[in-house]
């Protein structure tokens, strides 16, 4: 079949670049050129492993290809696929202005019948919104269908060529059979149900999720209380079938581009129908709050901020992504400078995205993570790259100021912080190591 994606961010350029995997010819849309430029050379513009080979492969076996012009790409598809961005308004609701746009110039271009298949995560009755549009710009028959992606970013092409499952909402069964070739070899495990269904089966999941993270993060804040371990309290849920051990990692909350707008549009769509979504609302509210757990235990560990110096390792709001949108990063290091903190940072990809969105004079750029630790008072690692696995922690704790590490993902065991030298602590296990006579009062005095 041939394709059409527009838009070409994390769900657009990942689907269209998987939908040529079997068979498809697709052409990628979006309006900004120079991202075209670049994506016709090769080049990706967002991280995530594996995409430019992806790209690179299907671009010579002419399956393939990117374009700035919308009309000519919809005049030769059969099916076009909706992935334009609808980040929040103020307001927590889903922005439509960009996929309401789309939908008019698509039914403009349209010359014959198209199937309009919309990725982009929607609230409940946009497709219906974005059927009037068209129909309103085009004389010609089309069908409307929801299949929201279910992608995670640094795992999105996986995702996307093995999904759990994959759900389609259709209004005109005539589509079913499409719908059910274009994503043939993906899986078995294809839900088809009513548009409006499959608008809120997006929202629902991952609503589900946040609440599975910051149910946890809750208990890990009892547990520093009552002397339990949350790793194991999570590890003796997870093996319960009805539970699962997904999304029960401990830390300092979710963030990127789909949890935190996600859940606020659904608050908002429930508000919208007079109803109150207590669960989702303290949800929200408890993620808001776990993040600035960092500063309270550098306050017990080292009193004022004032002056002190701050090691942050991590600014994208996940590993294997350069995505710091909502990242729980940027509160913390705008909190650490407000405090009078010498803020210095490493992340080994998302540095460039995150200077973008904020710098600051107190905020020193590193290129290694052992030189953000280097003559610092403490270091707090908020994103778990792996590349902090691998670090030599006893000769770092040799070359800060103060051997203080806190680690909000929990990604350090006991056996590997015995010995360093380190003052550690982490989210809901027992802090441990600390320096014989050391006093974080004497030290604010």
């Amino acid at each position: 079949m041939k394709l059409t994606v527009i838009g070409t961010g994390y769900v657009g350029l990942v689907s269209g670049v998987c939908f040529t995997l079997n068979g498809n010819h697709v052409v990628c849309v979006d309006k900004d050129e120079e991202k075209i430029a670049k994506l016709n050379q090769m080049e990706s513009p967002i991280y995530e492993p594996g995409i430019e080979a992806l790209i690179e492969m299907n671009l010579r076996e002419g399956r393939l290809a990117f374009s700035s012009d919308l009309g000519e790409s919809v005049r030769r598809s059969d099916i076009v696929i909706l992935a334009v961005g609808t980040p929040s308004l103020p307001s927590g609701e889903a922005n439509l202005e960009y996929i309401e746009n789309a939908a008019a110039e698509v039914g403009q271009a349209m010359d014959g019948y198209k199937i309009i298949m919309t990725k982009s995560t929607v609230p409940v009755g946009t497709n219906e919104k974005i059927r009037q549009i068209i129909a309103a710009n085009t004389p010609h028959p089309f069908d409307i269908v929801s299949a929201p992606e279910f992608l995670r970013e640094g795992s999105a092409i996986r995702d996307t060529l093995h999904p759990d499952r994959i759900i389609i909402g259709i209004d005109n069964p005539k589509v079913e059979p499409v719908m059910r070739e274009l994503h043939q070899g993906f899986t078995d495990k294809i839900v088809v149900t009513d548009i409006r269904s499959a608008e809120m089966i997006k929202y629902a999941s991952n609503a589900f999720l946040a609440t599975k993270i910051s149910f946890i993060n809750e208990i890990a804040n009892i547990c520093e209380k009552v002397g339990a371990d949350v790793t194991e309290v999570a590890e003796g849920m997870g093996l319960d079938k009805r539970i699962g051990s997904s999304f029960l990692q401990a830390g300092i909350g979710y963030g990127g581009s789909c949890f935190p707008k996600d859940t606020k549009a659904l608050i908002q769509i429930a508000g919208n129908v007079d109803y109150e979504f207590k669960l989702l609302k303290s949800v929200v509210e408890v993620n808001t709050d776990q993040r600035f757990m960092i500063l309270d235990k550098l306050h017990e560990s080292i009193g004022s901020l004032a002056g002190a110096m701050v090691g942050v390792w991590g600014l994208a709001f996940k590993p294997n992504t350069d995505d710091v949108r909502e990242s729980p990063a940027r509160e913390i290091v705008e909190a650490l400078v407000k405090e009078g903190a010498i803020v210095k940072v490493f992340d080994p990809i998302a540095a460039d995205n995150f200077r973008k969105q904020y710098d600051h004079p107190q905020i020193r750029w590193c290129t290694l993570p052992e030189e953000a630790a280097e003559g610092s008072d403490a270091v707090t690692l908020l994103t778990d790259w792996s590349v902090f696995k691998d670090i030599d922690l006893a000769k770092m704790a040799s070359t800060m100021r103060r051997p203080i590490l806190i680690d909000g993902r929990n990604l350090y065991t006991k056996a590997q912080i015995e010995g360093t030298g380190l003052e550690y602590h982490s989210v809901g296990r027992p802090s441990l190591g600390g320096l014989s006579g050391y006093s974080p009062m004497a030290t604010a005095l």
